[in-house]
């Protein structure tokens, strides 16, 4: 879906958003065979939205009420530490759900800022109509469970590599899994998010070439 992503932001809004839409039901349906009267449901409840590069798309301690579905863009999440240091938590591009996970499923003011890298175009639905969406459609259920699931698996693998891997080992890690990132994404964000130095990531990158 990133070669998208221009004609997205360019698009009609009519245009672009049954391609976002069309595309993010084509994602459920690789998990579970959604119905005609789930994706009415989804699309009547919920909304196109364009963030600009730059933009604040979740403040600290401000309720994440949504969870968005990317069709293009570049978003991440951060933290600032007691001293006063950026670090980069994670990074949301097309096809992930752009969310403060901790803050949107416990309904609670998030501990992190999430902000665009990228003109961005989302799907947004709000906490409430995701929780009545599950009750009126059973089925929606497995799809709201593997994506979560894949959420807490991929926040955990960090953990442990932040944890146990080496400074190359994590570069490689992202580099083999989201190689695009190290060309969208500003090499300070990506050293913070490698839990490593910005002189220490220049050096592997160089070893590298």
């Amino acid at each position: 879906m990133s070669a998208s992503k221009p004609v997205l932001w360019k698009l009609p809004p009519e245009e672009s958003s049954a391609i976002l839409y069309a595309g993010m039901f084509e994602y459920f349906r690789q998990i579970y065979p959604i119905g005609k009267e789930v994706e009415d449901e989804i699309v009547k409840r919920s909304e196109v939205v364009k963030f600009r590069k730059g933009s604040i798309i979740l403040e600290h301690s401000q309720l994440c009420r949504y969870c968005y579905f990317a069709g293009c863009g570049l978003a991440r999440a951060y933290y600032i530490t007691e001293t006063g240091r950026d670090v980069t938590s994670w990074f949301m591009k097309e096809g992930d759900i752009i969310i403060a996970v901790h803050s949107f499923f416990e309904q609670v003011p998030s501990r992190e800022v999430i902000e665009a890298l990228e003109d961005t175009v989302c799907i947004g639905l709000t906490y409430q109509s995701l929780q009545e969406i599950y009750h009126k459609f059973p089925e929606f259920n497995f799809v709201g469970r593997e994506l979560t699931q894949k959420y807490y698996i991929q926040m955990e693998e960090r953990a442990f590599s932040l944890r146990m891997d080496k400074a190359k080992e994590k570069y490689a890690k992202l580099e083999r899994n989201h190689p695009d990132l190290l060309a969208r994404a500003p090499l300070s964000f990506i050293a913070s998010y490698l839990g490593i130095s910005r002189g220490t990531l220049s050096r592997i990158r160089n070893e590298r070439r």
